[in-house]
């Protein structure tokens, strides 16, 4: 621990900062001085510290102002010896960080990069460090910077260094500080000319180093990495990202080249790897796999035949990791449904797993295999909750038999009921979706779907409407009605929606509405949940304005964001209630000044949809709005705004396409650019759209993995229809690749 002395030496500075002004992932950075002196202290203080910082100042690889900010202190502490391997990785993360081109704090005026680089020289005497954690830490660091500055110390390094995990960081952090001779380096280093040759290690940093750099990638270089496989062992202590998954890392990098022979090699690794005898390798291969078929549009017909090829190979040991794999190939893993459907019938969570990639290639199919399923194993609930999340989620087609097999299994889960097996509650709930989806289809289920709603009405309340056929609706409405006049107040309320779902009746709804607005019913969980409800109430709703209104928050500035989110909820309400939008207006226009400077994505979007309801009624909100432009997030639902109020900005097709190549909100974009239409396009923005149509890599939001390939695929769908009416042909019908349902026959 440090005295006193040097603690004051570490920390000289340090409230001069203006740290309220400076960001972190998390807003203001006003904590990060109590979090840098904390590292100094208590052991179990500063570690908690630590992970502070890994979590506030380098989120996930973003880095921050506030990051710059409190580099100098860092780099101080761990030259005195304060946890110099932990804090000289996050300074080397630090520099990486604003080495990706992500904005540094709330105005890129001082670069994190060049922040560590300013701390060479009390991070370079460190490279010579006893402890090798040290040394490997220092070297990371410094190389990170790209500064030319640290070429002489690590050239010198490099000379003297035995740890192999030291030597590749000494290669990765001269290709970084010295790129022009980055690739000679590596070649040297691949043909054992610099006595690094023995390094597997080195070796592996080489072939990243030549991937990188852009130089040409040759058999060679493919088979030096399939020698290295599995590389996880010779990952262990590495820094940079790239070494988490260094397989995946270079065949990414080589598909970001966007050519043919740099797609090509992606694709030659991965399937020669996949062909490896090595359960490891092939295991390392299946996350490139992954990887690929999920940016690459081209990757899945490539790779199909290599990944569908596994399922029968009887020393591939990795059957579950596969089956995702298998989900992402689409049409192209047709050949694989007589293996899949074999594992479907099996037992387990393989079994599930294997239906749910299924229910993605034949959605037919699957249903006829899980109908059968269900009827052959007895109906029982353990069966019913292992399939339960499939049949929930998945797109099954109806069938009458899987129609008929869920009936029983919801007869199983009735004779069951009981608190204590939430997981049969689960069950019930997630095949009832499944019915919700299917409608009028599912009508013969609705004596099961009673008979859980009266034990769990919130749950199962919005099936028993979905599937209610007319000659019920009187019954069914009697039992909704008691229903919501007494019990527990989500019953009530859930009761009371489904009345007016299915009758129009409003009254035992307002009544509800009215007390949570009073504060005496907590049936609903937020302002803006009431709100939303009363607003679909119409003109019948008329007895809840005084309410809503009084409960309105105002343009307080420091109001926090639910309130915000509620009382934009509240104006679409009021409008839609009354019909008058002018109310509405004005509370939107209090809710975006309140908003203004403040990194509210939710509330733009929000207020933007309010707006785009309103149509040209709300014109009095388009100085607002398109200050929100600034926001790439926002710049769809803005967009859409703004057209509807029928004042959209010049260049309105350009600014939806910047936000549409970031991967912002593909559904959203499309949805713009559709409104717009195709003679808002510009050559230039059709130039640009026709690329993100018929390029390889995806379009993909970071935030929507779970559908991202099916997102793209409907992205490029309507922009090739968008363009096929701007240049007066017929566009496809659908992209080839992926389908409602292939028709393909399940065996048997």
């Amino acid at each position: 621990m440090l005295g006193s002395m040097d603690l004051e030496r570490v920390f000289v500075g340090i409230d001069a900062v203006r740290w309220a002004e400076a960001e972190h992932a998390y807003g203001a950075a006003e904590d990060v001085p109590g979090l840098l002196r904390a590292l100094a202290g208590d052991p179990d203080e500063a570690s908690e510290a630590l992970d502070e910082l890994w979590g506030s100042i380098v989120h996930q690889g973003t880095v921050y102002g506030a990051s710059a900010e409190a580099v100098p202190f860092l780099a101080r502490l761990a030259a005195a010896g304060v946890r110099p391997a932990e804090l000289l990785a996050l300074l080397g993360a630090i520099a990486s960080g604003a080495e990706d081109g992500r904005p540094v704090g709330p105005a890129p005026a001082v670069g994190c990069r060049a922040a560590v680089a300013a701390r060479l020289p009390l991070i370079l005497p460190l490279i010579d460090d006893p402890d090798a954690r040290i040394r490997r830490a220092a070297i990371w660091a410094a190389g990170a910077t790209a500064d030319p500055a640290a070429l002489p110390a690590l050239h010198r390094r490099r000379a003297e260094e035995k740890d192999p995990v030291a030597r590749a960081e000494l290669l990765a952090a001269l290709a970084r500080a010295d790129p022009a001779g980055a690739v000679e380096r590596a070649g040297d280093t691949l043909a054992d000319g610099d006595g690094d040759g023995d390094c597997a290690q080195a070796r592996l940093t080489a072939l990243v180093t030549v991937a990188e750099a852009g130089a040409a990638w040759t058999e060679s270089h493919r088979d030096a990495l399939l020698s290295l496989l599995p590389a996880a062992p010779l990952v262990s202590g590495r820094f940079a990202a790239a070494y988490g998954a260094p397989l995946r890392h270079v065949v990414d990098v080589l598909l970001a080249r966007e050519t043919g022979p740099g797609r090509e090699a992606a694709y030659g690794v991965v399937e020669s790897a996949l062909r490896l005898p090595g359960g490891d390798a092939r295991a390392e291969a299946l996350w490139a796999a992954e990887h690929l078929c999920t940016v690459s549009r081209g990757a899945p017909p490539r790779l199909a035949p290599v990944l569908v090829s596994l399922l029968d190979d009887p020393a591939f040991p990795h059957t579950a990791s596969l089956l995702p794999v298998l989900e992402r190939l689409g049409d192209h893993a047709a050949a694989a449904v007589p293996a899949l459907a074999a594992l479907a019938e099996g037992g387990g969570e393989l079994a599930a797993r294997a239906l749910e990639v299924l229910a993605g290639i034949t959605p037919a199919g699957a249903a006829r295999l899980l109908g059968r399923d269900l009827g052959a194993r007895g109906r029982t609930v353990a069966v019913l909750v292992e399939r339960a999340p499939a049949v929930g989620a998945l797109p099954l087609a109806y069938t009458p038999e899987l129609l008929n097999s869920i009936r029983i299994a919801l007869t199983s889960v009735d004779t069951g009921w009981s608190p204590a097996h939430p997981a049969d509650r689960l069950a019930g709930r997630q095949l009832a979706d499944r019915l919700t989806a299917w409608g009028g289809l599912a009508a013969a289920a609705l004596p099961e779907l009673t008979a859980l709603f009266t034990r769990a009405p919130a749950e199962f309340a919005p099936a028993v409407v979905a599937v209610c056929p007319p000659e019920a609706r009187r019954e069914t409405a009697a039992l909704l009605r008691r229903t919501a006049s007494a019990g527990e107040p989500a019953d009530r309320y859930a009761a009371a929606d489904a009345l007016h779902t299915l009758t129009g009746e409003s009254e035992p709804l307002i009544d509800l509405l009215r007390d949570a607005l009073a504060g005496g019913s907590d049936a609903l969980p937020t302002r803006e949940h009431i709100a939303r409800a009363a607003a679909g109430l119409g003109s019948d709703g008329l007895v809840l304005i005084p309410r809503l209104r009084a409960a309105l928050a105002g343009p307080a500035a420091d109001a926090p964001e639910a309130e915000l989110l509620a009382d934009t909820a509240t104006a679409t309400a009021l409008a839609r209630i009354t019909g008058d939008p002018g109310e509405a207006v004005a509370v939107l226009q209090d809710v975006l000044t309140a908003a203004a400077g403040r990194r509210t994505p939710r509330v733009a979007h929000r207020c933007a949809g309010a707006a785009a309801e309103l149509g040209p009624a709300a014109r009095p909100l388009v100085p607002a709005l398109t200050g929100l432009l600034d926001a790439a997030c926002a710049v769809p639902a803005v967009i859409l705004a703004l057209y509807a109020i029928g004042a959209p900005p010049p260049g309105a097709a350009g600014l939806v396409l910047e936000s549409l190549e970031r991967g912002i909100d593909p559904p959203g974009c499309l949805a713009a650019l559709e409104r717009l239409g195709a003679e808002a396009l510009t050559p230039a923005d059709t130039a640009r759209l026709t690329d993100l149509a018929e390029r390889d890599r995806r379009v993909r939001d970071p935030l929507d993995t779970g559908r991202a390939i099916r997102t793209d695929d409907e992205l490029r769908a309507g922009v090739r229809a968008l363009l096929a009416a701007g240049s007066g042909t017929a566009g496809p019908g659908r992209v080839p690749g992926r389908t409602a349902d292939t028709g393909l026959p399940i065996p048997g």
